[in-house]
């Protein structure tokens, strides 16, 4: 029994096996680029980051930001970042590994005990949203 519980402990106690990086930056929401976020639903891929960001958009009024270097390529040796499924777009698939993830709300959905590196996305209300670590 003590064993389990080291061992558990031990889980809780790593650090993420993505990198924690600090930036800020904002986005406009009217550039073309970003269009897809004008909607419940919609995702863009941002520059920064380390391999650049997904932005979803999951409600009228709330973002979420997750890094697009999986936590499954801890030596960032993958060439592509995390992409959007093109048969489910609420899930992000590591090309290398085979591990997918939900772009919703971060968790392993296959092939990972890690969840995605979430960044901090806070909208202004109108057209900007703000992005940072």
């Amino acid at each position: 029994m003590i064993l389990l519980i080291a061992g558990v402990s031990c889980k809780k106690n790593k650090s993420h096996p993505v990198p924690s990086i600090a930036f800020d930056f904002q986005i406009d929401l009217t550039l073309p680029s970003y269009q897809e976020l004008n909607n419940v639903g919609g995702w863009a891929y941002v520059s920064g980051g380390i391999k650049g960001i997904v932005v979803y958009r999951q409600s009228t009024d709330a973002f979420v930001a997750w890094e697009r270097m999986s936590p499954e390529d801890p030596d960032n040796t993958c060439v592509e970042g995390l992409t959007p499924d093109s048969s489910n777009f609420l899930q992000l698939n590591d090309p290398c590994s085979g591990a997918k993830f939900s772009m919703y709300d971060g968790s392993p959905i296959s092939g990972s005990s890690w969840g995605l590196r979430k960044y901090q996305a806070i909208w202004n209300g109108s057209n900007l949203l703000r992005i940072y670590n």
